[in-house]
């Protein structure tokens, strides 16, 4: 079947679109069965649903003729949820409808309601609106529906989510009974079904979501990942994927401002989207997306709903979803008229039982792997640099004198390395990051009554009697020594502390007292290490990020003389100290720089010595005690004291108890 089958008029706009083939929900609505029937429809987010309402209602508003009439009351009204999704659905049906005359007026929150009232005043065929802006223009009569022949709902799932129950309840009511009543939706969950044996009649349900399987141009990926380490596995799938367009969705306000700050911090083009936007910031943030001034958005599920962003390849979960339906309409934003997306979970140890279960729910198979290494994104960086098309690409006459001028006052080889450096100044720094250990990777995931009786069987076989256990050692003398009381963030680096590709192969370990809390960055971080051990970068191998310090390696020929200098500086805000290993070793020659000094990184704990006896207390002081004040003389009031016999005050604690009073 082919789109020419439809009105002609909109068959036009179709081949001027390059539409040549309808999507299986525009082709489910174009069947004989549909023509002039109320429909219930589920579709994948992004398969062609306002193309699809669009071509169903042709015939009911046209009526055979070849274009529309006169504006004047609207003969079809379109609900959607979000005011970008009604933008966005009057933008398709202006060019869908371009060829038969037809008028669209918008009417959604947010907008100038004055100047809507004169658009509708001026007449319009078709209404696209948001429930509670068109219940506004119903109840101050200035929106007509007495001469509807067809009401669309589109994605009535979101707009029940979002609380519009009764506006909808009250639209609908008004219209007129004999309307046809075409109801679009990605889930039909038991309130749709409800609502539309309510307000349809002999409705055709069509369903061209798959039961069994997720949306088919979507692919699914979860990642793995340390609960501490969220933004650093976004920030290296950011660089890995380099999609045009990215979506990172989080689950507050608080959440999406951290983490588009952190993001705009390592040097991505990023944009918030949350409710406390205006919607003047809403509408400049989106455009930033549409041009290209932004690439990568930070949204909360109820901000995203309904926009629609040209080349959006990847959408990251950064924080998990709710439930499966979230999920859907989430990953619904990528993979969108025909073109393919991906949409990655990231899922902490903890919540991976959760995410499983939602993969499940929502009939997804995702594909189980770890974030993007620093080492992939460098070898990546490298593979798409020599097929940039910048080098294929012939030059004009100006770029060729330049490259004259500089190959003869430069080598070849140092105005190649001059580009490389210029290429990679503009990419953001890949994250050094950690798969999760292998045993939370593959450990059985058994059921919590398993673990219980295993639990209970080892208590009885395993454990000794009473009268053994005066015979265990001491606890400060058992065979597995000490307890470890390093720092967190000591533990956090010492377990990151080891070879990786692209590492110096005898390279000494140094550490500094600024992390990620104060904004350390390789880019500003590499010319200080420089200045203060009086090094070049070549002398510089690998630098690690962590949240309060930073590791990083020195050339070993250089290394004596850079710990000697960086040694001498008692002063400034960023101090190089000595690095130790994963055994608590110093990685630097002896006497040197002494690991711990200054700085913001945590410091280790002193051994606990006990506390002292009770009778050691300092004595309270020589203080008089309260009946030893000096007297001031007889009191004209009051007579004689009540608790003469009393003795003196001696200093009771502030805060202890007084007392019952008789």
């Amino acid at each position: 079947m082919t789109f020419p089958d439809t009105h002609a008029a909109l068959a036009r706009a179709l081949t001027e679109r390059a539409y040549v083939h309808p999507t299986p929900v525009q082709k489910a609505v174009l069947e004989p069965e549909a023509e002039g029937r109320d429909l219930l429809v589920s579709a994948q987010t992004g398969s062609g649903k306002t193309i699809a309402f669009g071509l169903a209602m042709a015939e009911t508003l046209l009526e055979g003729a070849d274009a529309f009439g006169p504006a004047g009351d609207p003969l079809a009204l379109i609900i959607a949820p979000t005011r970008e999704l009604a933008l966005q659905v009057q933008r398709e049906l202006n060019w869908l409808y371009h060829y038969a005359g037809g008028r669209i007026v918008s009417c959604v929150g947010g907008m100038d309601p004055g100047a809507e009232r004169r658009e509708l005043a001026r007449g319009a065929h078709i209404v696209v609106g948001t429930p509670g802006r068109l219940r506004d223009h119903l109840e101050r009569r200035a929106l007509n529906v007495t001469a509807l022949k067809a009401v669309v709902l589109d994605e009535a799932d979101e707009m029940l989510d979002m609380g519009f129950r009764e506006d909808l309840q009250f639209i609908l009511e008004t219209t007129p009974e004999d309307r046809r009543t075409l109801l679009f939706s990605a889930t039909l969950p038991k309130a749709i079904v409800t609502l539309a044996a309510h307000y349809q009649k002999d409705a055709l349900r069509i369903a061209t979501r798959s039961e069994t399987t997720g949306h088919a141009d979507i692919e699914y990926r979860a990642i793995r990942i340390a609960g501490g380490k969220i933004e650093r596995a976004v920030v290296n799938l950011l660089r890995f994927s380099d999609a045009p367009g990215a979506l990172v969705f989080c689950n507050t306000r608080n959440a999406v401002r951290h983490m588009e700050a952190q993001l705009t911090e390592r040097g991505f083009s990023c944009v918030a989207l949350s409710g406390e936007l205006s919607q003047n910031e809403r509408n400049h943030a989106l455009q930033a997306l549409r041009d290209g001034r932004a690439r990568v958005c930070v949204a909360t599920d109820v901000a995203a709903r309904g926009i629609d962003l040209p080349g959006l390849a990847l959408v990251i979960h950064a924080d998990l979803p709710n439930d499966a339906e979230v999920l859907q309409h989430r990953s619904g934003r990528t993979g969108r008229a025909g073109r393919k997306g991906v949409s990655v979970l990231l899922v902490p140890p903890s919540r991976r039982r959760r995410a499983e279960e939602m993969l499940a729910r929502a009939r997804v198979t995702a594909t189980w792997g770890s974030a993007p290494s620093a080492a992939e994104i460098r070898k990546l960086d490298q593979e798409r640099l020599l097929q940039n098309p910048i080098l294929t690409e012939a030059g004009g006459e100006d770029d060729l004198a330049m490259a004259d001028a500089l190959l003869a006052a430069h080598d070849a080889r140092a105005v190649a390395a001059a580009f490389v450096k210029l290429y990679r100044a503009g990419l953001p720094a890949p994250e050094e990051i950690e798969d999760e250990p292998a045993w939370q990777q593959d450990r059985p995931r058994r059921e919590h009554k398993e673990r219980r009786e295993h639990s209970e069987r080892r208590e009885r076989s395993e454990r000794p009697e009473r009268g053994a256990r005066a015979e265990r050692a001491p606890r400060e003398k058992r065979a597995h020594g000490p307890r470890d009381h390093a720092p967190r963030e000591n533990r956090e680096y010492q377990a990151d502390f080891k070879p990786r590709p692209g590492d110096m192969q005898d390279g000494v370990w140094f550490r500094l007292n600024v992390g990620r809390g104060r904004n350390a960055d390789p880019k500003w971080l590499l010319p200080e290490i420089c200045r203060q051990g009086e090094v070049t970068k070549k002398d510089i191998g690998a630098i690690r990020v962590f949240d309060t310090e930073t590791l990083f390696q020195v050339d070993a020929k250089v290394a004596a003389k850079f710990g000697e200098l960086v040694s001498a500086r008692k002063k400034g805000g960023v101090r190089i100290l000595a690095a130790r290993d994963q055994s608590g070793q110093s990685t630097f020659p002896q006497g040197v720089v002494q690991d711990g000094e200054g700085g913001d990184a945590p410091q280790p704990k002193k051994a606990y010595a006990g506390k002292k006896p009770f009778g050691d207390k300092k004595p309270f002081g020589g203080k008089k005690a309260f009946g030893d004040k000096k007297s001031s003389g007889d009191k004209t009031f009051g007579g004689p004291k009540k608790f003469g016999g009393k003795p003196g005050f001696k200093g009771k604690p502030k805060g202890a108890p007084k007392g019952d009073r008789g």
